[in-house]
């Protein structure tokens, strides 16, 4: 996609600067086939029962949330004393503070998310083992997924579901309210903030 006044040009090297944008369909595309082959594949292993890969899918979902939020809370609001750190915060989520109706710089690329979320993965196999993981990660890649799809709805869909009002009031406040700017880092769950008292 090229540069347009609602997605403004990123970078000088033109094909990065398009690789930089992203519809919001392609999260489910890549991701929805990823987490249902980890499930399956999980459900393969004798020793995983439904109601098993049921906790586990749930159990991984739930640290998808809190990975979320800490992820927000940190690293996307660090802003380094360096000359280097008003750039990197720039490019890893100013930019979507600066042009939040960027349409297509509101879900990560695939190449991006596939290389994290393989990091990701081979941190759970190390911590659960090679049966275990795949439901559970099955879980925190489906949970990444309905972030993302949440995150665009929230700035670009007009919905009148109570749940993702309440959400859609939640995110929005911390991007216009400055009184909240330092709050409400949950996207696809008020969990974590409730937790932590960021709410």
């Amino acid at each position: 996609m090229r540069e347009s006044p609602q997605s403004p040009r990123m970078f000088e090297t033109e094909w990065i600067d398009r690789l930089s944008r992203t519809p919001w369909w392609t999260v489910p595309l890549v991701w929805l086939p990823i987490s249902l082959f980890l499930l399956v594949s999980g459900l393969q292993h004798d020793a995983v029962r439904l109601p098993a890969a049921a906790v586990t899918f749930a159990g991984g979902w739930l640290v998808w949330s809190f990975a979320e939020y800490v992820l927000h809370r940190t690293l996307f609001h660090w802003k380094p004393k360096t000359s280097w750190g008003p750039r990197m915060h720039f490019l890893l989520h100013g930019v979507h503070h600066d042009w939040v109706f960027d349409q297509y710089r509101l879900v990560m690329p695939p190449a991006a998310s596939i290389l994290i979320g393989t990091a990701f993965g081979l941190m759970f196999r190390a911590l659960l083992g090679p049966t275990w993981f795949l439901t559970t990660f099955a879980g925190f890649t489906f949970g990444y997924m309905v972030y993302d799809v949440v995150h665009y709805a929230t700035h670009h869909l007009k919905l009148s579901n109570r749940w993702f009002l309440a959400l859609k009031k939640h995110h929005l406040l911390h991007h216009h309210s400055p009184r909240h700017a330092d709050r409400k880092f949950g996207v696809s769950s008020t969990l974590w903030d409730h937790v932590f008292r960021t709410y």
